[in-house]
C-alpha cells in the first residue's frame, strides 16, 4: 500500500472507531444490500469488487450471485473494518484486501462488476478514484454506487442541509462516472435507498 495522506489517516480513524459495533447500528440493512446486489445482474462465475467494503455486508449476496465458481474479493483502507468483517464470518464469503481503492493491486479488465456501498462521499479523488475502478472491469461490465438511505433521509439523519455540490446529485453524478469511463445508466434515489448503476465505456 502507497504512503497515507491525511484523506486516508481521517477515513481510517472515522472507520475505525466505528468498525465494531458498524453493523449493530444498522442491523436492519441486509434485504436493501441483497436487493442492490440483485441489480448488478451478475451470473455463476462472474468476478466482483466490493469497494470500501467494510464489515463486508455485501459478501454473502456477492457470494450467492456468482456462486462457488465467482470470485469476490473485498477491499477497504480500515484494518478495523475487515477485522470485524472476519469476526462475522465474511472472509468465508470473498477475499479481503487491505487496500486503496485508488491503487487497486488488481490485473486491468479483469473484473465482471463493481459494488461500492457509501464509497464516494469519502473518495478524495472522485474522478481518478472512479477511473481507477473502471480499469480493473471489462468493457460493458457494471458498477453499482449504492447507500441503504436516501439523500435527504441521510442528510436529515446527520442534521445537514443537502447542498448543490453533493457528488450524488444527479446532475453531478453523471458527468463525474462520463468522465471516469462509466456511462450511468440508472439512478433512483428515495428514501430506503440509493442506487446508481453504471456500464464500462467500451
Amino acid at each position: 500500500m502507497r504512503g497515507m495522506s491525511d484523506d486516508h489517516t481521517h477515513v481510517q480513524e472515522f472507520f475505525g472507531s466505528r468498525a465494531a459495533d458498524w453493523d449493530r447500528r444498522f442491523p436492519d440493512d441486509g434485504p436493501a444490500y441483497t436487493a442492490a446486489v440483485a441489480e448488478l445482474g451478475l451470473r455463476e462465475g462472474d468476478r466482483v469488487l466490493d469497494a470500501g467494503c467494510g464489515t463486508g455486508r455485501a459478501l454473502p449476496p456477492l457470494r450467492t450471485a456468482v456462486g462457488p465458481a465467482g470470485l469476490v474479493v473485498g477491499a477497504d483502507l480500515t484494518p478495523a473494518m475487515l477485522q470485524a468483517a472476519v469476526r462475522a464470518g465474511r472472509d468465508r464469503d470473498g477475499r479481503l484486501l487491505l487496500t486503496d481503492v485508488a491503487a487497486l493491486p488488481l490485473r486491468s479488465r479483469v473484473l465482471d462488476a463493481v459494488f461500492a456501498a457509501g464509497l464516494v462521499a469519502h473518495l478524495p479523488d472522485p474522478a481518478g478514484n472512479l477511473r481507477e475502478l473502471a480499469r480493473v472491469v471489462r468493457p460493458s461490465g457494471v458498477l453499482a454506487l449504492f447507500h441503504p438511505i436516501g439523500r435527504a433521509a441521510l442528510a436529515a439523519r446527520q442534521g445537514r442541509q443537502l447542498t448543490p455540490d453533493d457528488l450524488r446529485a444527479e446532475r453531478n453524478l453523471r458527468p463525474l462516472l462520463a468522465g471516469s469511463g462509466w456511462d450511468m445508466t440508472a439512478y433512483v434515489d428515495e428514501d430506503a435507498r440509493f442506487l446508481a448503476l453504471a456500464t464500462r465505456a467500451g
